[in-house]
């Protein structure tokens, strides 16, 4: 199986993700304690992507990948706070700040971006490798189902259907399709380099700006906990991938 089909198959199953995230909200079971793990230990596994595999790996095809990182942070920071500037994840109770149905829309455009570079991600990790690209997808998966069960939870608070709210989480798994897509059809040595090293930065953004307030909204330390967890998730998946 070549790097666009193992790209496509995997994007796949985070699409999915994204949708079980909005059938969990459109159904009425939301399962919200169990929401809050996947959050914390998506971010610690998502770090722990980012800095000791994306980053490495970045540094490998050009010297710029720093300031590229901070490009790919700076992105997602832009579009989720011109379009989504009340957006947090879990549950949407703020409905002073969402009850206007266009808010609904405008979450959900600052987080189709970073979706879309959830799957520019994805595919640059397997032009490079198989093994750096599912530890990417896992980084990736682990915050899939949280970003269907917000998107449609603000959906549904702005006064949209709850069939609208599973749309707009079926965009999400979209747009991440769109970003395997993209990087595969516009390929090249060229296109990579600059493609991981920016959705490295984006999925920074997401791991330590969306979630890791989230997880500190959390009292004690069982949640501190569950990130480290993450963290350990994605040394002891690394170690079973060079095996």
């Amino acid at each position: 199986m070549n790097a666009f089909a193992q790209s496509l198959l995997f994007a796949l199953a985070a699409a999915f993700a994204n949708i079980l995230g909005g059938v969990i909200v459109s159904s009425g079971n939301w399962a919200y304690r169990s929401l809050r793990y996947f959050v914390a230990l998506g971010s610690g596994f998502m770090l722990g992507t980012v800095f000791l595999e994306m980053l490495p790996e970045s540094l490998t095809l050009t010297n710029s990948a720093p300031v590229l990182l901070l490009v790919g942070y700076l992105i997602v920071h832009t579009f989720e706070h011109t379009f989504a500037s009340h957006l947090h994840f879990g549950v949407e109770t703020h409905h002073e700040e969402v009850v206007n149905p266009i808010v609904g829309i405008s979450a959900l455009i600052g987080m189709i971006v970073h979706t879309f570079f959830d799957g520019v991600a994805i595919g640059a990790g397997f032009m490079i490798s198989p093994r750096v690209g599912i530890l990417i997808f896992l980084a990736v998966l682990l915050h899939k189902i949280p970003d269907g069960f917000t998107i449609a939870s603000i959906v549904i608070t702005s006064g949209h259907s709850k069939g609208k709210a599973l749309a707009g989480a079926s965009a999400l798994g979209g747009s991440t399709l769109v970003g395997v897509l993209a990087v595969h059809l516009l390929g090249g040595s060229v296109l990579l380099t600059y493609a991981l090293p920016i959705s490295a930065g984006s999925t920074l953004y997401v791991a330590a700006t969306d979630l890791i307030p989230e997880v500190n909204r959390e009292k004690g330390v069982k949640m501190a906990i569950v990130v480290f967890a993450g963290m350990g998730l994605f040394l002891m998946a690394r170690a079973i991938a060079r095996m």
